[in-house]
């Protein structure tokens, strides 16, 4: 199916009453570009990082962006959103430039046109991470095969950081340790430490769409019976302690809960943090060597760093 997407140059002004314009002729959604967008400060609730990409917003304005049926009405469809839209003056809106541009997009580019840039990937020793509409045969007896959609949330897994985490599981999980997996997100990690022997693994994560995407994915696994995953916020839903404890989050979030990742890590067991950036390798390695951790080995892949600790 065509479709022909309008995108109208306006002021900050003028947004509400263009989208409704393009509402009543049919768009059952819009986009917004706001320039405002680039100086914005943001709550860091889930502790995000926030890269915005300049070229992707206007200069000055907003662009709002709607979605329109190629049909044989189109052109007069059109017509009537550009009339609406100069309209709007006679209200003592500013609609600023006003400029319409069109293009046309095929609803295959949105759908399916991703998926040929995700094939799967080997990313460790055993792991290997296969979207779910790949047929993939194991190439060796000992791979584990870890099927992931990222259509759900989350990504492909194949990122730096959940990389080195399941590197670093791979050499310290064994049969019948207990995992809490510390900001889950797709629930890659616990269903990795759950291939490689673990008798339980708690996950956690305080955005509620991880939770439910982490849920499916574990369901996806077969790890239903070993992986549980919790909505929390850190390790407020742990009760126990736990042999290995992995966080792939952000260096400042891993600092800040060291003194407690360090009372539910077990004596002898392992602490594995990541979505860690190179800048603060120091900062974190100081702050669980505080907390009582002994460093055991620093992973490093492009400018990410993994670290593996131990509680003595």
């Amino acid at each position: 199916m065509k479709w022909t997407e309008l995108s109208i140059l306006t002021t900050h002004e003028a947004v509400d009453a263009v989208t409704n314009i393009l509402h009543e002729a049919g768009a059952s959604g819009v986009v917004i570009e706001d320039s405002k967008e680039l100086d914005k400060e943001r709550i860091d609730k889930f502790g995000e990082i926030y890269a915005l990409n300049p070229e992707d917003f206007p200069k000055t304005g907003v662009i709002v962006k709607a979605y329109l049926s190629a049909s044989s009405f189109l052109a007069e469809t059109i017509e009537e959103i550009k009339l609406a839209i100069a309209n709007l003056v006679n209200f003592d809106i500013n609609i600023g430039e006003n400029v319409l541009t069109l293009c046309e997009v095929d609803e295959e580019d949105w759908s399916t046109a991703w998926k040929q840039y995700y094939h799967p990937v080997k990313i460790s020793e055993r792991f290997t991470i296969v979207p779910t509409w790949e047929d993939y045969k194991p190439v060796s007896t000992d791979e584990l095969i870890i099927e992931l959609d990222p259509g759900m949330a989350f990504g492909t897994g194949t990122h730096p950081t959940t990389v080195m985490c399941l590197q670093a599981l791979e050499k310290v999980v064994q049969h019948d340790h207990t995992v809490v997996d510390v900001g889950t997100g797709s629930g890659v990690l616990s269903i990795g430490a759950a291939m490689l022997g673990a008798k339980s693994v708690h996950a956690l994560d305080l955005d509620e769409v991880a939770v439910n995407a982490a849920r499916e994915n574990v369901e996806l696994n077969k790890m239903s019976d070993i992986v549980e995953v919790f909505h929390g916020n850190l390790l407020d839903t742990v009760k126990e302690p736990a042999d290995i404890v992995v966080a792939n989050i952000l260096a400042e979030i891993i600092m800040s809960f060291t003194d407690d990742a360090f009372s539910i890590v077990k004596p002898g067991g392992i602490y594995v943090t990541s979505g860690i950036i190179g800048a603060k390798k120091d900062d974190v390695k100081a702050a669980l060597e505080k907390a009582g951790f002994v460093i055991e080995e620093v992973l490093m892949m492009e400018d990410w760093v993994a670290i593996i600790s131990r509680r003595p």
